[in-house]
């Protein structure tokens, strides 16, 4: 019998690439990179159009500002540009230092470790807190990095429905795994709702469990002056790990963890992501030094984006779609099918208005929607020139 060559029984990876390339565009989940040419802003030149955009995490407006620029500048003066080395090796800067003694003092915890991003943040925190024969408890809408963190922990993952605490605690009362950690985000990237933090934390302090918030868009937004999620809730205990993202509301770049002092010194010395990685450029720290000092001292931004949310859910009139309930700058407006979505992402862009089109993986099958990104930096008018957009897509 005539056997067919390897090369025919088994496609190459060169074919099994574009075999998978393929079916992503016929699902309508292909993703396209668009050119940014100017600063982030509400109003952008993307691909040689200008725009009017509701797709960045900019929600104090702090990215382009001048006088974050300014720092940028001094701090490449005093500090240069690169660290040039990890920080356990030579490249933990005065302004790094500084700027982590202030996060802490900020956020209300004893102490506080910078990471490069979010993502690392997460990785190092979890990776180091937890192993084999510990267990993971995260809601099932996490972010990526939180479940990543989890699998690469070794320790058992067990999700559970989203903000669905009684089936938490079922799940708490019955393991018998050495260290409990919950993982939760404190603010759903994609739904825009908040997570119950109180309710969390008894939870955690009934069945002896670490509760890890990963505040990426809780930060400088929720709070007395932007202190984010734990100030919004008044929520304080040791067994509070506290991360957020220094690349959304403060308008620049990287990440940190905040906890009891023995907490992050464990992380400083075991964080796989935090030993082996270069520190982040010390003028980005010096910058953020200056974005500390806005968030806490301009609290019209917060008004702001306050007023934004309310007209948006007051001129929008939903039909066929749903706007989910939520309070934050993030306003999910869901459609349904991806093709759909896509398709009133499009249309508002013809129309001069960007908002992105989230898709499969990263939200449910079945609940496509339109991200709509608020920020202080847009004005009312531009919030109702969308809305009546929208309206007439409907």
């Amino acid at each position: 019998m005539n056997r067919p060559p390897p090369a025919a029984r088994h496609p190459s990876l060169q074919q099994a690439l574009a075999a998978e390339l393929a079916e992503l565009e016929s699902r309508g989940l292909k993703r396209r990179r668009r050119l940014l040419e100017t600063p982030q802003g509400a109003r952008v030149t993307v691909d040689g159009r200008e725009y009017l955009a509701f797709c960045s995490n900019d929600y104090l407006g702090l990215a382009g500002h001048p006088a974050l620029i300014e720092a940028a500048r001094e701090g490449a003066a005093r500090c240069g540009v690169g660290a040039g080395a990890s920080h356990l090796i030579l490249g933990h800067a005065t302004a790094h230092h500084a700027l982590e003694e202030a996060l802490a003092a900020f956020v209300g915890l004893p102490r506080a470790l910078l990471f490069s991003a979010g993502y690392l943040a997460n990785i190092g925190a979890v990776t180091t807190l937890v192993g084999r024969g510990d267990a993971v408890f995260a809601d099932r809408l996490n972010h990526a990095s939180l479940n990543d963190a989890a699998l690469l922990s070794r320790a058992e993952l067990k999700r559970y429905p989203h903000l669905d605490l009684e089936a938490l605690e079922r799940l708490l009362a019955a393991t018998r795994a050495r260290r409990k950690l919950v993982v939760t985000d404190a603010v759903f990237s994609m739904d825009g709702d908040v997570a119950p933090v109180p309710q969390l934390l008894e939870l955690c302090e009934r069945h002896d469990a670490w509760l890890l918030l990963d505040d990426a868009h809780g930060f400088g937004v929720l709070g007395e002056g932007g202190r984010g999620v734990l100030s919004c809730f008044g929520a304080a205990s040791p067994r509070l790990i506290y991360m957020a993202t220094l690349g959304k509301a403060a308008g620049a770049f990287g990440a940190f963890v905040a906890a009891q002092s023995d907490v992050v010194e464990i992380l400083l010395q075991r964080a796989r992501s935090y030993i082996y990685t270069t520190a982040m450029p010390p003028l980005l720290a010096h910058v953020l030094m200056k974005s500390l000092e806005l968030i806490a001292c301009e609290e019209w931004r917060r008004e702001r984006l306050m007023q934004l949310i309310y007209v948006l859910k007051q001129r929008l009139m939903v039909k066929r779609w749903r706007l989910m309930p939520s309070r934050t700058a993030i306003q999910p407006l869901v459609i349904g099918g991806n093709e759909e979505a896509m398709a009133a992402s499009d249309a508002l862009a013809r129309a001069g208005l960007l908002v992105p089109a989230i898709r499969p993986p990263t939200v449910p099958q079945g609940t496509a929607r339109l991200r709509i990104s608020l920020s202080a930096a847009h004005e009312v008018e531009d919030v109702e020139r969308l809305a009546f957009a929208l309206n007439a897509l409907q």
